[in-house]
């Protein structure tokens, strides 16, 4: 059992993803390129219709809640909500330049204590966003009192290390190179809802019930090793964290041999740096 300052914890999440947010607005189209599908997919599984009332959780810079609007319609209505308030001026602006401004509503908080009014959602979606919750039964349970009975809540995480290029062999470079230590047991992160019986007890303690899991490969390319390394080191936050306080030879070294991993997956056929990786979508219901 991880013994997590949650409060600590949090401001340095918000922090972190305050750090990155713009240029998270440079990279979007990068990443929606690979990410689309999952959208897509969770909001196929929460059965979301033109109408619906829409809970996205951990909306970053707007995602899935600008594919849902696009579903729902004038007549519906998405809270986005986020732990970033940079985050969340990206995904507004993005909103207000596609004309959504009037269906999306975007919200400030942690998924854990934010106020959501209860009863009210159709239908709930977060896109790779509850790993990063140091108490992931208090945010399921927050969610699920915001939904209506009979209301879904799909989300997605990512597989285990082993099935995951993008992050993992980035972290484990930078890691070793700088001697840092890995997070405690139990510490939220990346993969730490990798394991599917651990992530569907979570939601059926937390009352979803009906619940089915099925795996996707997410596919993210970038137009060489080089703008890998310059994506993954504007837009990580942890990552720019550790790089901050090395030296810039020493800093140079270590996304020099990011660079270098990232050879190893050339796609000769797209001519492209391609990461697979494999995402798990869980739905319940209220």
């Amino acid at each position: 059992m991880s013994t997590l300052d949650s409060k600590k914890y949090k401001e340095a999440e918000r922090q972190s993803w305050d750090s990155v947010a713009n240029n998270w607005k440079k990279w979007w189209k990068t990443i929606e390129r690979g990410a689309e599908k999952v959208s897509r997919r969770l909001i196929e599984l929460a059965e979301i219709k033109p109408g619906s009332r829409v809970l996205d959780i951990a909306t970053g810079i707007g995602e899935p809640a600008i594919t849902a609007a696009n579903q729902i319609g004038n007549n519906g209505h998405i809270l986005a909500t986020d732990i970033s308030p940079q985050m969340l001026s990206v995904a507004k602006q993005r909103a207000t330049s596609l004309g959504l401004q009037n269906v999306i509503e975007f919200k400030e908080g942690d998924t854990e204590t934010i106020d959501l009014p209860s009863s009210t959602f159709d239908a709930a979606l977060c896109r790779w966003g509850l790993m990063s919750l140091p108490d992931i039964k208090a945010g399921l349970s927050n969610i699920y009192r915001s939904l209506i009975e009979g209301g879904h809540f799909a989300a997605a995480v990512w597989a285990s290390p082993d099935q995951d290029t993008l992050i993992a062999t980035t972290m484990n470079i930078v890691m070793k190179e700088t001697n840092s230590l890995p997070p405690p047991p139990g510490a939220p992160g990346p993969f730490s809802l990798s394991d599917e019986n651990s992530l569907k007890n979570s939601f059926m303690i937390s009352g979803f019930k009906d619940l089915t899991i099925e795996r996707m490969n997410v596919s993210f390319d970038f137009d060489s090793p080089e703008d890998f390394t310059t994506f993954t080191s504007e837009t990580v936050g942890p990552l720019r964290k550790i790089l901050a306080s090395q030296t810039n030879k020493r800093k140079g070294e270590i996304l020099k041999a990011v660079t270098e991993a990232a050879r190893k997956y050339i796609d000769n056929k797209a001519g492209k740096v391609r990461f697979e990786n494999e995402a798990i979508l869980i739905v319940g219901k209220k």
